[in-house]
């Protein structure tokens, strides 16, 4: 127990030293076994932790084992563990720039790849507490992404390690200041544009735009889709390659990165396996080839999630949501065609 003490006290000062947290303000935990956690004591300063400063906590009952005082922020924490058997670290801090970038905005749309990558959409949850005591809609954002703002308070990261939860943090900080970077920038092309001058001419993205795709939120009880097809049924698989093959868009992208390859999807429930044959982006085949060079795992909430388009396939990917076997480098060149078939995806809702 005092290696994963020492790895509470390596990560809280970590990050200090990358001022992600100031004064008594943030609280880390790690999963000891099914039934206990290590949790930081209340009134730590993380940029000075010591062992004593660390308790051992019930998941059960919520009360300390020994001696100490926990974080009032204990039943954040031991919610997260309850609701998600696999996380062994969860850490909470209040960032100063993702604190600001979410009092004006709900949610944070990565704009490198890097970051689209590995956080995908972060959104923010509203709390009317100092202490997170409402943990229904923290939880719900959890179970399709492994971090999520506080808003008007911090951001909760949860992972398999302490170093990962980290990471996430400081990802999401990296990116709100790339954000603010970019407004600034922004807003100076404006003000030369108002002076007369034009700027030369700025590289259009090659990402793939959502152009054809019904991206509207429901407006009160309508629905954006006028069917939803039962998962993985026959009628989705055939209005998933339909749309493929007849997307402009998609076939561009798949022509010009010579997207050839075999993908395949798994429901980890059932072991059922569906796959795909990609000649320059095109189906050419569907088939249950469960040795296809890529094959995608998930349970079917995760699965539902994506076709919801709540979850972006890539994040769930690098968060640990979804398995990938086969070569992640090699299928990152076909990013663009790829992000498109995700995109596609979404016009396929399930029930």
């Amino acid at each position: 127990m005092q290696e994963l003490k020492n790895k509470i006290i390596e990560t809280a000062k970590l990050l200090w030293d990358k001022g992600l947290v100031t004064g008594f303000n943030g609280n880390i935990s790690a999963r000891v076994d099914a039934e206990t956690i290590l949790i930081t004591a209340t009134g730590t300063c993380l940029g000075y932790l010591k062992s004593t400063d660390i308790v051992t906590l019930s998941l059960k009952t919520g009360e300390v084992i020994g001696e100490g005082k926990s974080s009032s922020e204990r039943f954040m924490h031991t919610e997260v563990y309850k609701n998600f058997p696999d996380i062994k670290a969860v850490v909470h801090t209040h960032p100063t720039c993702t604190n600001g970038y979410f009092l004006s905005n709900e949610v944070l749309e990565p704009k490198t790849f890097e970051a689209k990558f590995y956080l995908g959409n972060v959104k923010s949850v509203p709390q009317s507490t100092p202490s997170v005591t409402a943990m229904e809609p923290v939880i719900k954002e959890l179970k399709v992404t492994n971090i999520v703002a506080l808003r008007n308070h911090g951001v909760v990261a949860m992972g398999k390690d302490l170093f990962y939860a980290f990471v996430l943090i400081q990802e999401l900080e990296e990116q709100t200041k790339v954000e603010l970077v970019n407004v600034h920038y922004q807003q100076m092309n404006k003000e030369t544009l108002t002076r007369g001058h034009v700027p030369e001419n700025v590289s259009p993205s090659t990402l793939p735009s959502d152009a054809g795709l019904n991206t509207k939120a429901p407006q009160g009880n309508n629905l954006t889709q006028s069917k939803k097809y039962k998962l993985f049924s026959k009628d989705q698989i055939e209005e998933i390659v339909r749309l493929v093959n007849n997307d402009a868009q998609m076939q561009e992208l798949g022509s010009k990165t010579a997207m050839n390859m075999d993908l395949a999807v798994c429901l980890q429930e059932t072991g059922d396996v569906y796959s795909f044959k990609f000649e320059n982006g095109r189906i050419t085949n569907t088939g249950k080839d469960a040795e296809a060079e890529f094959l995608i795992t998930a349970n079917e909430s995760i699965w539902r999630a994506v076709f919801n388009r709540e979850i972006d396939p890539f994040v769930a990917t690098t968060q640990k949501k979804m398995s990938l076997r086969g070569d992640f480098a090699r299928i990152s060149k076909w990013y663009a065609p790829c992000s498109r078939i995700f995109q596609l995806w979404t016009n396929v809702p399930v029930e």
